[in-house]
């Protein structure tokens, strides 16, 4: 499978102009990828307050990523903020080549930033399957709850975080990544943002892809607004599980 990370800007509150830069982007990877990565909240930036900013599955920003998604022939995935019955979510989407949608919201809520002030938590994680491979796909936060990302029985063999993930804690971030790449035996794919909010906070990128041995298949220059494609092989991973079955003596949680 071609995966792709678009590490860039967002701008703040405006959700047209980020799409449009979006669809810019897809236009240059069609045909050369096939699922592209972007980082949390990629509509918006993590602007948790601002409610108006919300839509539900049927709104403008699913919509139109649906089309670009059959458009192009690759899938997409992110978060963004949306609405459903009256309760707000950082809400992870994965989005198929035919349109179809899953979705899962963000288990745990930033309190530092206020997240919770605002936000319904989620309950479950996003799992789908596409080109061969199970990926599960978290959001920001999530990166620091290891029994949360714990990949039992080999339940996915890509783990994908979207984030914006503030510079001053970057060493936070990169160390993590590396850690439950090894941990769970598992490809790491981690997008995050660059540039500086509306509220001052700055982001450096770190975007990377891991293999389960925490390798660096793909590393971003700090602040570096670009975009990487790799491909990744499904059978070199359970190769490796099969040659170290470390998951078998994993321990097992039950999440209350």
């Amino acid at each position: 499978m071609r995966i792709t990370l678009i590490q860039d800007n967002i701008v703040w509150a405006d959700k047209m102009a980020n799409l449009k830069q979006l669809a810019n982007h897809l236009v240059t990877l069609s045909g050369k990828t096939d699922l592209v990565v972007l980082p949390e909240m990629f509509t918006t930036g993590f602007c948790v307050d601002n409610l108006e900013l919300a839509e539900p599955m049927d709104g403008n920003t699913m919509t139109t990523l649906k089309a670009l998604a059959l458009e192009h022939q690759l899938a997409i995935t992110g978060s963004f903020v949306a609405i459903e019955n009256d309760k707000y979510f950082n809400r992870a989407f994965f989005i198929y080549p035919d349109r179809r949608v899953e979705y899962a919201d963000k288990r745990h809520l930033f309190t530092h930033g206020n997240e919770d002030h605002f936000f319904t938590a989620g309950s479950r994680k996003l799992l789908v399957n596409y080109c061969g491979f199970n990926i599960c796909v978290l959001v920001c936060y999530d990166l620091r709850f290891p029994v949360w990302s714990r990949n039992i029985d080999n339940e996915y063999d890509l783990l994908i975080y979207v984030a914006n993930f503030p510079e001053k804690r970057i060493r936070d971030w990169d160390i993590m990544l590396k850690s439950r790449a090894i941990e769970n035996t598992a490809y790491v794919c981690a997008v995050n943002r660059v540039g500086v909010d509306d509220l001052g906070i700055a982001y450096n990128g770190h975007s990377m892809l891991l293999d389960a041995k925490a390798n660096e298949m793909l590393a971003f220059l700090d602040n570096e607004s670009s975009i990487q494609t790799k491909e990744i092989h499904v059978d070199n991973l359970h190769n490796f599980r099969a040659r170290f079955a470390v998951w078998k003596d994993a321990d097992r949680f039950q999440i209350l």
